[in-house]
C-alpha cells in the first residue's frame, strides 16, 4: 500500500482532502446503522468506482464474506457473497499477502473472476484492510469503468476509503449480548429472535411472555404486509446489506400501528446470511390507516367465500383472536339444548375448562348449554356480553377467560345459530369501540354459520347417497390385503360419478375395478351404479377380461346414454401372482415392488364405454411378486388445473415409493392427504403377499362315451392318491360320478371336471354347456327313477352351489377329507 500512497502523494490537492472531510463526518456520527455503505459510497463519489463491496473472514475462518456492498449490483460483474481464504480470487490474494490486487481487463479475461460477467470491460482494485486487535481485517473491492482504470489520486482516495472502513465497520452483536431497547436479533436459520423491551412493546407483548418465535411477531403484522415482511426474514430470498422496511400492526381497537425496520444482515460461517440485526421504531404519526370498519369489511369477504362450517369458523378466528390479543376464541353450533363445537382456538382440550374437555367427543367436544346459565342467557337475550377480570361465573366459562370473557350469541333471522367466546388470561378493559367490532361481527357470522350449515347437510346427504352405491366393505382375500377409498368434491353438491370394486372369482382369482362416469350429476351416479353391476356380473359369469369390458361397454352404448366411462380391470391369480389388465380410457396401475421401486405399468388401452360399439380392448400381463402393491386410482387424484396427468402420476408413483407396504390404510391416506378437491377421488390399492399354501389342481375332459362315469371315477381316485388321500375317498367318488352323470343326461355339449385340494378339503366341479340350474327335487316317491343325486350331493357334502361359466355352469361341492 505504501507504494500506491507515494504514487499519489504530489497530487493528493482537493480530491483527497474532500474525501478525508467526508469520511470524518461519518465517523462523527457513530449512531448510524448505515455508516459502512456512506463510507463506501464515497468511493463511487470521489474515485470514480462504479461498485465498491467490503468483505471480512467469516466465523469459521476459512470464508471472505461480504459484509456490505454500494454501487451497481455486484453480479454484474460476477463478484460472490463469498471467497475461500486460500483461493486465487482477487479478494482472497490481497487480504493473503497485504498487498494491492490490481486486474484490468485483459488480466480479467482470463481470470476465474470474470467467468460470469455477461459483457463489458472494467478494472478492478482489491486493497487490504488493516488489522485492528483481534480483528484480522478484510479487503475492500472496488471495480470501474474507465478505459485507463484508476489513477493515482483514484487510489490515494480508496485508502483513505478502506481506512475508514477499517475504522468504522460495526460489529455484529453477539448471539448471547445484551441487545438495546429497541433492537432486534433474529437467526436466520431457526426463526428464533433476540429483541428488546421496547421492540416488544410496539407490538404489545410483555418481555417476559415473549416466546422467542419470529411467528409470535408476524402474526400481529397486517395481513396485506406480510409478503413484504417474509422476504425480509427469509434468507433465501435476500442478499448481503442493509434494509429497510414500513409495516402495520393490529391494535385492539382503532387503526394498526405503522412500524420502521431497520437492519443489516450478517454473513454466517457457511457466506450465507446468518442474521438479521436492527432496529424497530414507531412511526405511526406519520401514516393513516383503516379503522375497525376495514376489518368488519374484511371479516365479511372471508364469510363470503366460506363455504362449510369449519370456514366460517376459521375466518372469525382470523378476524377476532389476534386483533383483540386473545388468548382462546370457540365458535359452536347452537343445536337443542347443546353447543356443538366447530373451531377452538387454540386446539388443544388441556388449553380449556374440565366441561369442555370432559365432554370432548370425536374430533370435536359437544358443550351442554344448561351447565353453563350464564351462557344461557346471553343466548337468551341475544347481545354480546362481556365480564371483566374477577367477574362471579361458573367454572366452565371462567376457565376461558379468567382476565376476561366475552360471548358473542350469533344470530341469524328469528333465531340464534350458535355463539363465539372470546377469553383473556390477564385482564382485559372493554371499550366501546371493541364491543361495537364484537357485535358487528357477530351478526355476519351467524348468517354465514347458517349458511354453512345448510351447505354440510347437503353435501353429507350427497357423500351419503354415494357412498350407497359404493361396497360397504371389501372382502377378504387369500394372499392379499385390499383397500379402498372414496373423497367426493367440495367444488359442488352434484353427485359424481367415481366408483371401486373388488370380485371375488372362482380359483383363487379376484378382479380389481376402478372407473369413473363423465360428468357430476344424478346421472351420472345412475350410471356409474349401472356400470358397477354390470362389470360384477360379467366378471362372475366367468368371462375373461377383455370380454366383460366389451360386454359392459356394449350394455352402454345400448343403453343410448350421452354420457361416457373410463375404466381399469384387473384380473389377478392369487395363486400365482398373474394378472391381466384391460383399460377402457382408464389411467393404468401403478405398481411398487417389494424393493420400493415403483413403474407406471405399461398397459394397452382401449377407447372409454359407450363410444364405439365394436371396440377392441386388448389385455396387457402384469406379474406380482409377494409384497408388491397395485394402486389404482382416477384422475381426481393426479390431476388439476395447473398439472397434467402425467406429473400427477409420476407424483403418485413417488409418493407410493415412499411409504411403507405394511398399513395399507395409513398408504391411502397419505395418498390423499394433498389431494385437490375439485374432482371425485376414488383409490384402490391390493398389496399381494401371496398364498401360503398353494391349492392342488387337476382337470378332466368327460367323453360321452358309456363308460364316461366310470373314467371320471377312475380319474378322480387316481388324482385323489397321487395327492396322498388313500383313505376315506368313498364320499368324494360317490359325488363325482353324481355330478358327472347329471351333466351328461340333462345337458349337451362339452362337460369338464376340476378338482382341487387345499387344507384336506375336496372340491368337486363340473362345469357343462346349459345355463339352467339344477333343482332340488321338493320330495321323491318310492317309483321315482331319478332326482336322487342332488339330494345325495347335498347329504355328502359340506356345501355346494352352482356358478355361472361363459354361456353355461359349473356345479360344485367341497367335502372335507382326512388323511
Amino acid at each position: 500500500m505504501a507504494n500506491v500512497v507515494s504514487q499519489g502523494a504530489p497530487e493528493r490537492g482537493t480530491r483527497t482532502s474532500r474525501v478525508e472531510s467526508a469520511l470524518k463526518a461519518i465517523a462523527a456520527d457513530q449512531e448510524s446503522p448505515e455508516r459502512v455503505r456512506r463510507v463506501l459510497e464515497q468511493a463511487l463519489v470521489y474515485a470514480g468506482a462504479v461498485l465498491a463491496a467490503v468483505y471480512a473472514p467469516g466465523n469459521d475462518g476459512e470464508l471472505l464474506c461480504l459484509v456490505e456492498s454500494a454501487g451497481v449490483p455486484r453480479t454484474l460483474y460476477g463478484l460472490r457473497d463469498s471467497y475461500p481464504r486460500a483461493g486465487r480470487s482477487p479478494v482472497a490474494e490481497a487480504h493473503r499477502t497485504g498487498r494491492p490486487v490490481v486486474l484490468d481487463p485483459v488480466d480479467l479475461a482470463g481470470h476465474a473472476q470474470a467467468r460470469r460477467v455477461p459483457s463489458g470491460d472494467f478494472h478492478l482494485l482489491a486493497l487490504p484492510l488493516p488489522a485492528s486487535g483481534a480483528d484480522e481485517g478484510g479487503c475492500l473491492l472496488t471495480v470501474t469503468e474507465r478505459a485507463d482504470g484508476f489513477c493515482a489520486e483514484d487510489r490515494a482516495c480508496l485508502e483513505r476509503v478502506a481506512d475508514a472502513v477499517a475504522l468504522t465497520a460495526p460489529a455484529a452483536p453477539a448471539e448471547g449480548g445484551e441487545l438495546p431497547p429497541g433492537a432486534f436479533s433474529l437467526a436466520m436459520d431457526s426463526g428464533r429472535v433476540r429483541a428488546g423491551d421496547d421492540l416488544l412493546a410496539l407490538f404489545g407483548l410483555d418481555a417476559a411472555a415473549f416466546d422467542g418465535r419470529v411467528e409470535t411477531l408476524l402474526g400481529l403484522a397486517v395481513p396485506e404486509d406480510l409478503p413484504s415482511l417474509m422476504s425480509v426474514v427469509e434468507a433465501d430470498h435476500m442478499s448481503i446489506g442493509d434494509r429497510e422496511l414500513e409495516f402495520r400492526v393490529l391494535q385492539p381497537t382503532g387503526p394498526p400501528k405503522w412500524l420502521r425496520l431497520r437492519g443489516r444482515l450478517v454473513p454466517g460461517g457457511d457466506g450465507r446470511p446468518a442474521r438479521l440485526v436492527g432496529t424497530v421504531a414507531d412511526v405511526s404519526t406519520l401514516r393513516s390507516d383503516v379503522t375497525d370498519v376495514a376489518r368488519v369489511q374484511r371479516l365479511a369477504a372471508a364469510l363470503a367465500t366460506a363455504v362449510t362450517v369449519r370456514d366460517v369458523g376459521k375466518a372469525v378466528v382470523a378476524a377476532l383472536r389476534r386483533p383483540l390479543r386473545a388468548d382462546r376464541i370457540a365458535l359452536a353450533e347452537l343445536e337443542g339444548d347443546r353447543l356443538v363445537v366447530t373451531v377452538l382456538d387454540p386446539p388443544e382440550p388441556e388449553a380449556w375448562p374440565e366441561v369442555w374437555r370432559t365432554e370432548w367427543r370425536g374430533e370435536w367436544p359437544d358443550a351442554p348449554v344448561r351447565s353453563m346459565p350464564t351462557l344461557a342467557a346471553a343466548l337468551r337475550e341475544g347481545r354480546a356480553r362481556s365480564w371483566p377480570a374477577g367477574s362471579p361465573l361458573e367454572p366452565s366459562l371462567a376457565g376461558v377467560g379468567p382476565g376476561g370473557l366475552a360471548v358473542l350469541p350469533l344470530p341469524a333471522g328469528n333465531r340464534m345459530a350458535g355463539a363465539c367466546l372470546i377469553g383473556w388470561d390477564t385482564p382485559h378493559d372493554f371499550g366501546s369501540d371493541e364491543r361495537a367490532l364484537l357485535t358487528a361481527c357477530a351478526g355476519l357470522a351467524g348468517q354465514a354459520l347458517t349458511r354453512a350449515r345448510a351447505f354440510d347437510a347437503e353435501h353429507e346427504l350427497v357423500g351419503m347417497l354415494q357412498r350407497q352405491l359404493l361396497p360397504r366393505r371389501l372382502p377378504r382375500l387369500p394372499g392379499a390385503v385390499a383397500v379402498a377409498r372414496y373423497l367426493p368434491s367440495t367444488a359442488g353438491l352434484e353427485l359424481g360419478g367415481d366408483w371401486y370394486d373388488v370380485i371375488p372369482l372362482p380359483d383363487h382369482h379376484v378382479a380389481l375395478v376402478i372407473g369413473d362416469v363423465q360428468g357430476h350429476s344424478a346421472g351420472a351416479a345412475t350410471l356409474m351404479g349401472q356400470m358397477r353391476t354390470a362389470l360384477r356380473a360379467y366378471a362372475v359369469e366367468g368371462h375373461p377380461p377383455d370380454v366383460v369390458v366389451a360386454h359392459a361397454n356394449r350394455l352402454l352404448m345400448d343403453m343410448e346414454s350421452e354420457l361416457f366411462a373410463t375404466c381399469c380391470y384387473v384380473d389377478l391369480d392369487l395363486e400365482e401372482g398373474a394378472a391381466w389388465c384391460v383399460r377402457a380410457g382408464h389411467l393404468p396401475p401403478v405398481l411398487r415392488q417389494p424393493d420400493g421401486r415403483t413403474e407406471i405399468a405399461e398397459a394397452e388401452g382401449g377407447p372409454p364405454l359407450g363410444v364405439i360399439t365394436q371396440a377392441e380392448y386388448p389385455m396387457s400381463p402384469l406379474r406380482l411378486q409377494p409384497g408388491t402393491v397395485i394402486a389404482l386410482a382416477t384422475d381426481g387424484l393426479v390431476e388439476t388445473p395447473e398439472s397434467d396427468i402425467d406429473e400427477g402420476m409420476a407424483h403418485l408413483a413417488a409418493q407410493l415409493a415412499g411409504a411403507a407396504p405394511t398399513d395399507l390404510g395409513l398408504i391411502a391416506d397419505a395418498l390423499l392427504g394433498n389431494a385437490p378437491r375439485s374432482d371425485d377421488v376414488a383409490l384402490l390399492l391390493l398389496r399381494y403377499d401371496g398364498m401360503d399354501l398353494r391349492p392342488l389342481r387337476e382337470s378332466w375332459t368327460v367323453w360321452r362315451v358309456p363308460q364316461a362315469v366310470g373314467h371320471a371315477r377312475r380319474f378322480a381316485r387316481r388324482t385323489l392318491r397321487s395327492w396322498g388321500v388313500t383313505e376315506h375317498y368313498d364320499a368324494a367318488l360317490l359325488v363325482v360320478s353324481e355330478l358327472v352323470t347329471n351333466a351328461l343326461v340333462h345337458t349337451d355339449g362339452q362337460v369338464r371336471m376340476d378338482l382341487t385340494l387345499i387344507n384336506d378339503r375336496l372340491r368337486v366341479a363340473v362345469a357343462d354347456a346349459s345355463p339352467r340350474t339344477p333343482v332340488r327335487p321338493r320330495s321323491i316317491g318310492w317309483e321315482a327313477t331319478g332326482g336322487r343325486g342332488i339330494l345325495l350331493v347335498e347329504a355328502l357334502s359340506a356345501t355346494w352351489g352352482t356358478l355361472p361359466v361363459s354361456g353355461g355352469k359349473q356345479v360344485w361341492a367341497e367335502l372335507p377329507l382326512g388323511r
